[in-house]
């Protein structure tokens, strides 16, 4: 069998039967998550910049645009509402494809939904299929695609999408193969876009695009459905060490849903072990920024290409930057604070001079993104050492959930009204249970906002 038409299959075969009592409750975490960060990220430019082309553009209303108070057509609110999410970077991860899954399912999944009146059960099967088939085919290219210069989110999230929306419109395996075939011609991102825009824009490009194959396979539009493996195909254009053995075998938790990771720092996930480690050494030694003479962060190599700016100018920027991060920490900054995340306070002398004595050393001894070490070497002659893994899920469940629901209480209840942030929380503990999830959809569109251009 074809390695993408065995990726279909195994898509196709998911019920909402199938899935364990432990993946249901991260399916709710990941949608709790994914609400929190897109009802805070759709304040940012680039939703707005998004949100006012759709409306310029025009369209029959179908989806929900999180936060601008009005509709749009499918394909424009997985847009918009994709690059929302991931437009804070923080937003959660798994490193089996180096990527952010929920930014590129979620917004295909509920736009589809809302259009199609599908229910909770239904969004919560689509999500699982596509949720492994992205971790599955990011196996498959780990970790040369990466490495190569593309964003995961935007190239390995457009199969994922594609792969969810076909569960969610019950593709047979032959027509998932051809959606994932006209979702890797479309697959695109690149990771020198990094600071910028067209990163959140990857996100929101992917889950639209995805979306897209899966609604073209359905009407018959054709593609090749070996397009992964195929000669000149997505592999061989797109990884140097495909692996499609490792990308069909069980993941190490059985899910690579249990894998996943969320975000409590709003950066880059490769500064988060940096962070994690410098903020121990600070509260463990009553560390103040008088008593550090230097700091080195040791990180993987792959930080390089990902999150290491050495001398951010904006608070976007900062995001990737380890020195200015560490910094941060060790100065008692909250990183969990997005208002801390500014073009002032990035560009403040104190903060700046502490950076100033931060110094990233890539070595082979952090072999991971989620692996780092922090020295501080203090003015009275001690050197300090902490060092951090961010790769490990939380075991506990309940108290990742509590963590969660603080996440949504700091950065999305401010902005929505206290019935709905209740109601929402109400609805995603009960979301198998849903009929329809346009409830759901229209506690998140709040009402509408001044953008950029009037």
């Amino acid at each position: 069998m074809r390695f993408t038409h065995a990726l279909a299959s195994q898509n196709a075969a998911w019920t909402f039967e199938s899935i364990p009592a432990d993946a249901r409750i991260l399916v709710r975490h990941c949608l709790l998550d994914w609400i929190a960060v897109t009802v805070a990220g759709a304040q940012e430019p680039v939703a707005h910049m998004l949100a006012e082309e759709a409306r310029e553009q025009g369209g029959f209303p179908q989806a929900t645009v999180v936060g601008h108070g009005f509709a749009a057509s499918s394909r424009q609110a997985a847009l918009i509402n994709g690059a929302a999410s991931h437009a804070l970077d923080f937003d959660d991860v798994n490193m089996a494809f180096t990527g952010h899954p929920s930014v590129v399912l979620v917004p295909a999944l509920l736009a589809l939904a809302e259009a199609r009146g599908a229910s909770g059960s239904e969004f919560m099967t689509a999500f699982i299929a596509g949720y492994e088939t992205i971790c599955r085919i990011g196996a498959a290219l780990s970790p040369g695609h990466y490495a190569m210069g593309f964003h995961s989110t935007g190239t390995i999230g457009t199969f994922g999408a594609a792969a969810a929306c076909a569960r969610l419109l019950q593709l047979d395996a032959d027509d998932t193969a051809v959606a994932l075939g006209i979702a890797a011609t479309q697959a695109a991102g690149l990771k020198s876009m990094f600071g910028t825009m067209c990163k959140p824009l990857h996100a929101g490009k992917a889950s639209a695009d995805g979306m897209m194959a899966a609604q073209l396979a359905a009407r018959g539009f054709t593609s090749r459905s070996d397009a992964i493996e195929a000669f000149q195909g997505f592999a061989a254009t797109h990884g140097p060490d495909f692996d499609s053995a490792a990308a069909l075998r069980q993941s190490a938790s059985g899910l690579y849903v249990r894998e996943n990771l969320f975000k409590y720092h709003a950066a880059c996930y490769g500064t988060h072990a940096a962070i994690e480690a410098a903020r121990h050494l600070r509260e463990h030694h009553d560390l103040r920024e008088g008593h550090v003479r230097r700091v080195t962060v040791r990180a993987a190599a792959i930080s390089d290409g990902v999150c290491n700016i050495p001398t951010p100018g904006t608070g976007l920027e900062a995001k990737f930057s380890l020195r200015h991060v560490v910094a941060m920490a060790l100065a008692g900054v909250d990183t969990a604070n997005m208002a801390n995340f500014s073009d002032e306070l990035t560009k403040d002398p104190a903060l700046g001079a502490l950076r100033d004595r931060v110094h990233v050393e890539l070595v082979r001894e952090c072999g991971a993104l989620t692996l780092s070490e922090v020295l501080v070497e203090t003015v009275d002659g001690r050197v300090l050492r902490r060092r951090h893994d961010c790769g490990i899920p939380m075991g506990d469940l309940s108290a990742q959930e509590a963590r969660l629901e603080a996440k949504f209480g700091g950065i999305a209840r401010p902005l929505l009204d206290q019935e709905s942030a209740d109601e929402v929380l109400e609805l995603i503990g009960r979301l198998e249970e849903l009929p329809d999830l346009s409830p759901l959809a229209g506690l998140l569109a709040g009402h509408p906002v001044r953008g950029l251009r009037h």
